[in-house]
């Protein structure tokens, strides 16, 4: 009998506070002059991100964990480190998602 063999599914990344994250190789954030703005550049698609995804997408250096990105964060907008780690988590996650960042 013959063994049924089942398709390897990609797994999705879980963005959590130890994660370390990066932009992948084809993905690249610029300072478009012509609109005086921060975009994400993919093959096919163009990402304008607001100014705080600006800031973290910065820091996802592939060196820094989320909690780093979050204390930098916290300690250069005198805000609290669990607001801002909650609020980037969910972003990141939605960009994993999208395949715009990566670990």
């Amino acid at each position: 009998m013959a063994e049924t063999v089942q398709p390897i599914r990609p797994t999705r990344l879980m963005v959590a506070e130890g994660s370390i994250l990066l932009l992948p190789r084809h993905i690249k954030l610029r300072h478009d002059a012509g609109r005086d703005a921060w975009v994400l550049l993919a093959p096919e698609r163009v990402f304008k991100p607001d100014d705080t995804a600006v800031e973290v997408l910065k820091l996802c250096d592939g060196k820094r964990t989320v909690g780093d990105i979050a204390s930098d964060l916290a300690e250069r907008f005198q805000a609290p480190r669990d607001v801002i780690l909650a609020d980037i988590v969910q972003m990141l996650q939605d960009l994993a998602d999208k395949g715009v960042v990566k670990s």
